[in-house]
């Protein structure tokens, strides 16, 4: 199976190893590594620290109770406890939650004889608002990620090289699902390929740009309707000398990055895809989807992905410009 570095769901294969004391960054920024995390894990992590936090603060209340001897004069009216009616843990821990939510029923209450019952009432007022604040700030970013926003951005299952305009071409096809719009939307591409330098370095993943329309603004989208996007192949593309024979014996992969600000967010979203050689279609054109109806322009996105042949000269650029 042909290793990718990006899969077609923009999945990037990449796995961090060996990181050594270097893990210790991940605590330093724990904000981002919580909400990084899955989703089972921010469900546990977010259960686990509120028990914690409740059945800690509880004993602290059963403590003080214990200690004053609040326990054993529950039922004496003419005593004053630190807190009312809290004789045993579940009471207390009844306590904690009553104050903790704010809900107030009015039958446990703290009195002023307890000056230490008033200074654990402001640290757990604090401690639960820096609790509060830290878990539910991150499932709320958690769950206004844009990630699911790119499921709904298209991308064409193969590329195509033909004829445009008089130029050997190579395009694919992007599309959005949604009504709503990408505000900025930018689309890049970058072409992996392995070489090796004049020194003999070996290098397993060269980046090298694909120019998109960079110098004319086309790589900047109106991405209302599905589009299809060109990278002209001229003596400055990394595919000048690329043929209909050679693309078979090649190994490349062009990464696809496609970014924009959800409209209905605010938030930036990034989607992204590749395409192996064994993608790259030779001699091939997108089947057009936006047909005119009455009033509107309809969007057929069952040809989406499907392409046709079209007359395309079997030669490189080089080899064209050389005969």
């Amino acid at each position: 199976k042909r290793q990718r570095f990006v899969d077609k769901n923009g999945r990037c294969n990449v796995q961090h190893g060996n990181l050594g004391g270097e893990t210790s960054r991940y605590l330093s920024d724990l904000f981002t590594t919580l909400v990084d995390l899955k989703w089972r894990w921010n469900l546990f992590i977010f259960i686990l620290t509120y028990t914690v936090a409740w059945l800690f603060m509880a004993s602290m209340w059963w403590v003080i109770a214990y200690m004053r001897g609040d326990l054993n004069k529950a039922h004496d009216d003419s005593y004053t406890p630190c807190v009312a009616n809290v004789y045993n843990f579940p009471s207390a821990f009844l306590f904690f939650i009553e104050t903790e939510a704010t809900i107030g029923y009015g039958y446990r209450y703290i009195t002023d004889k307890c000056p230490e019952g008033i200074i654990l009432f402001l640290f757990q007022s604090i401690l639960g608002s820096i609790v509060d604040a830290f878990l539910i700030g991150c499932m709320f970013i958690k769950m206004s990620q844009p990630k699911k926003r790119a499921e709904t951005l298209m991308f064409s299952e193969h590329a195509a090289i033909s004829m445009r305009d008089g130029k050997l071409t190579l395009m694919f096809r992007v599309g959005n699902l949604r009504n709503s719009h990408m505000v900025s939307a930018q689309i890049r591409c970058k072409l992996l390929k392995s070489r090796q330098t004049p020194e003999g370095e070996f290098l397993p993943l060269d980046q090298l740009e694909l120019d998109v329309g960079f110098s004319t603004g086309a790589d900047q989208l109106f991405l209302v309707s599905p589009l299809t996007i060109c990278h002209v192949i001229d003596s400055k593309s990394p595919f000048y000398d690329l043929s209909q024979r050679s693309i078979h014996t090649e190994q490349f992969e062009i990464v696809v990055i496609l970014e924009g600000i959800v409209e209905t967010t605010g938030m930036t979203c990034q989607a992204r895809t590749s395409y192996t050689e064994d993608e790259v279609l030779w001699g091939h054109r997108f089947f057009p989807v936006i047909s005119l109806e009455e009033g509107f322009f309809k969007v057929d996105y069952s040809q989406f992905h499907a392409t046709f042949e079209v007359p395309t000269p079997p030669y490189s650029v080089k080899e064209q410009e050389e005969m």
